[in-house]
C-alpha cells in the first residue's frame, strides 16, 4: 500500500534528512524575518517619533509579494532551488548589517526593505516547489502541513524572542542577530541539501512547437502538452479537459519555443497568465486564496474589538489552525482530505457568524479557534495542485500561490476594516464569516475532489 493510499506520516516526513534541512532553515527565516521587521519598526520610531510610520514599517512585507509575484517568478524555474535559496538568506543578512549599521535615512532604510523583497516571492517559490521532490506522495502534503504550522509558530515565537532580543541588545543588536542566524542557515543549506538542477533544465528546457502535437512535446509527452510528477503512473496534462495548460496557450504564444524564451519578466508574465486562462489552475488558487483572506481579515478586527485581550485571541486562532492542520493531516486519509475541503472551508466561516451577538472575551476566542481550524481545508487542495501544474512551471505556480495568498489576506484585511468603518466590527467579522461561505459555495468544483 502506497502513502497515497494510506496516508504518510509525519514520522515519515520527518525521517527524510533533506526536509530537515528544508524544515529547518525555514524555521529560521520565518523568524528572523519577524525579527527584523520588529527591529526595523523600533528603529523608525526612535529615528521618527511616529507611531504610524512605525506600524505602517512593520507591514512593509506585503507589497514586495504583489510586484515580484507578478513579475519575477520565472526566476524560480531558472535557477537551481538551492542557490536561490542561499542568495535569498545572504540578501537578508545583507540587509539586516546595511540596516543596523550603516547609519541610512529612514527613507533609504525602507527603499532598502522594499527593493530587497521584491525576490521573497522567489526565494519562497523555489523551496516550496522543492517538496514534491523530496516528499513524494501524500508526505509532500504533510510537509506543506508541517511548513505552514512551521510559519504560524514561528511569527508568534518570533514576535516574543524579537520582544526579548530588542530589549536587550537595541534594534542594531536584533538586526545583527538575525543576520548571524541568516549565515547559519546558509551553512545548513549549503551543506545540508542536494544541488538540485534547475527546473527548466531538468524538463530538457522548451523544444521547438510540435505541429502534430499542438504543443511543446517533452520527455515523456506522447500527445504534447507538459508532463507532471508522477506522469509515469498516468498523470499528465494536454488541455483544459484534463487539467492541463490548454493547446490553444501554447499555439497562441503564451510560452515561448525554444531557448529563446525572453528576460524573466516576460516569462513570469506569460506563465501566469497561462495559468490564470487554465480552469483547473485558477480554480484551485483561488481555492487556496479566497476563503483564507477572510479569515485574516476576521483576525484583523479582533484588535477593535477586544482592545487589549486582542492578544490571547490571536494566539487561540494560532492554536486552531495548528490544531486542525495537525488533526486533518494525521488523522484522515488522503481522500478523506479532498472529500473534507468543501465542507471545512464552509466551516470556516459558520463560527464568525455567532460575532453577531458580541461574544465576551472567552467566546470570541473559541470562535476564532473554530474558524482558523477550518483553515485546514487547504490540505485537501495540494495534491491536485501539484497534478494540475506542469513540472518546468512548478515554481513558479507555487510561487504565484503564495504571492496570492499574501495579496488576498492584505486585501481581506483591508475590506473587512473599512467594512468596520460603516457597521462596527464585531459586524464586519460577521460579513467576513458571510464572504468565507459564499467564496467557498462558489468555488464548490475546486474544492471538492474530481470524479475518477
Amino acid at each position: 500500500m502506497t502513502t497515497q493510499e494510506r496516508g504518510a506520516t509525519y514520522t515519515e516526513v520527518f525521517a527524510n534528512r533533506e526536509f530537515r534541512v528544508l524544515f529547518g532553515s525555514f524555521a529560521l527565516l520565518v523568524a528572523g524575518d519577524q525579527v527584523k521587521m520588529l527591529a526595523l519598526s523600533a528603529l523608525v520610531y526612535a529615528r521618527t517619533g511616529s507611531p504610524g510610520l512605525s506600524a505602517a514599517t512593520y507591514t512593509l512585507g506585503f507589497l514586495p509579494y504583489i510586484v515580484g509575484g507578478t513579475f519575477l517568478l520565472s526566476l524560480a524555474d531558472r535557477i537551481r532551488p538551492r542557490v536561490l535559496m542561499i542568495a535569498g538568506e545572504l540578501l537578508r543578512a545583507v540587509t539586516c548589517l546595511l540596516l543596523a549599521f550603516a547609519g541610512l535615512p529612514v527613507w533609504a532604510m525602507l527603499a532598502l526593505v522594499l527593493v530587497t523583497g521584491l525576490f521573497s516571492p522567489v526565494f519562497g517559490a523555489a523551496r516550496s516547489a522543492l517538496l514534491p521532490d523530496l516528499l513524494p506522495g501524500d508526505a509532500f502534503v504533510l510537509g506543506r502541513s508541517v511548513l505552514s504550522l512551521t510559519a504560524a509558530g514561528s511569527q508568534i515565537g518570533g514576535l516574543a524572542v524579537g520582544g526579548g532580543t530588542l530589549a536587550a541588545a537595541g534594534p542594531a543588536g536584533a538586526l545583527a542577530i538575525t543576520a548571524a542566524l541568516s549565515v547559519v542557515a546558509v551553512v545548513v543549506l549549503r551543506f545540508g541539501l542536494p544541488d538540485f538542477p534547475a527546473r527548466s533544465a531538468k524538463a530538457g528546457g522548451f523544444p521547438a512547437r510540435s505541429a502534430k502535437a499542438g504543443g511543446f512535446p517533452v520527455q515523456g509527452a506522447k500527445a504534447g502538452g507538459f508532463p507532471v510528477q508522477g506522469a509515469g503512473d498516468g498523470l499528465s496534462v494536454g488541455s483544459a479537459g484534463t487539467g492541463g495548460f490548454p493547446a490553444q496557450d501554447v499555439e497562441g504564444g503564451d510560452f515561448p519555443a525554444g531557448d529563446a524564451r525572453g528576460g524573466a519578466v516576460r516569462e513570469t508574465l506569460r506563465v501566469n497568465r497561462a495559468l490564470m486562462v487554465d480552469a483547473r489552475v485558477r480554480g484551485l488558487l483561488l481555492a487556496q486564496w479566497l476563503p483564507i483572506s477572510f479569515v485574516t481579515g476576521a483576525e484583523a478586527m479582533l484588535v477593535p474589538y477586544l482592545g487589549g485581550t486582542a492578544g490571547i485571541a490571536l494566539a487561540a486562532a494560532s492554536v486552531g489552525l495548528a490544531a486542525g492542520n495537525l488533526a486533518v493531516g494525521r488523522l484522515v486519509s488522503p481522500a478523506g482530505r479532498e472529500r473534507l475541503a468543501l465542507p471545512l472551508a464552509v466551516a470556516a466561516g459558520i463560527p464568525l457568524l455567532v460575532f453577531v451577538v458580541q461574544p465576551e472575551f472567552w467566546g470570541a476566542a473559541l470562535l476564532m479557534l473554530l474558524a482558523t481550524a477550518g483553515s485546514s481545508y487547504e490540505l485537501g487542495l495540494q495534491r491536485r495542485f501539484v497534478e494540475a501544474v506542469a513540472e518546468p512551471f512548478r515554481g513558479q505556480a507555487f510561487g504565484l500561490a503564495s504571492a496570492g495568498m499574501m495579496t488576498g489576506q492584505a486585501l481581506g484585511a483591508a475590506l473587512v476594516g473599512g467594512a468596520a468603518e460603516l457597521t462596527s466590527p464585531h459586524m464586519a467579522i460577521v460579513l467576513a464569516g458571510v464572504a468565507i461561505i459564499l467564496c467557498s459555495l462558489a468555488l464548490h468544483r475546486s474544492l471538492r475532489p474530481e470524479p475518477s
